[in-house]
């Protein structure tokens, strides 16, 4: 197993910027997909980001453009969201599954606590 803890959140202005970390301990010797995930208020939690072991990222459609995912040969994650919007709001999830790739459908059974992230107008 892998545990991973976010950091990072935080209030921001719309526009503003902000950067997640997603330390990752444990069983980091194996092939995991990564990846960023976050719930606004009142709404299910959804896909932000992902990358695989080789480096390919996939994001949202409301994101691509502003917001940039990155990990290290640690297992370490990282989100670098410029241009920051109010529907950016929400918890931010750190999230882990075994396999190189992050193709097919797969649930994601391992999650960090999140981190909050507030922008205002």
């Amino acid at each position: 197993q892998v545990q991973l803890v976010e950091s990072g959140g935080g209030s921001v202005q719309s526009g503003g910027s902000l950067r997640l970390s997603c330390a990752a301990s444990g069983n980091t010797d194996s092939s995991y997909c990564m990846g960023w995930f976050r719930q606004a208020p009142g709404k299910e939690r959804e896909e932000v980001a992902t990358i695989d072991e080789n480096g390919l990222t996939k994001y949202a459609d409301s994101v691509k453009g502003r917001f940039t995912i990155t990990r290290d040969n640690a297992k370490n994650l990282a989100l670098h969201m410029n241009t920051l919007e109010v529907e950016d709001t929400g918890i931010y999830y750190c999230a882990a599954r075994w396999g190189t790739y992050c193709t097919g459908p797969r649930p994601f059974p391992f999650w960090g606590q999140g981190t909050q992230v507030n922008v205002s107008a």
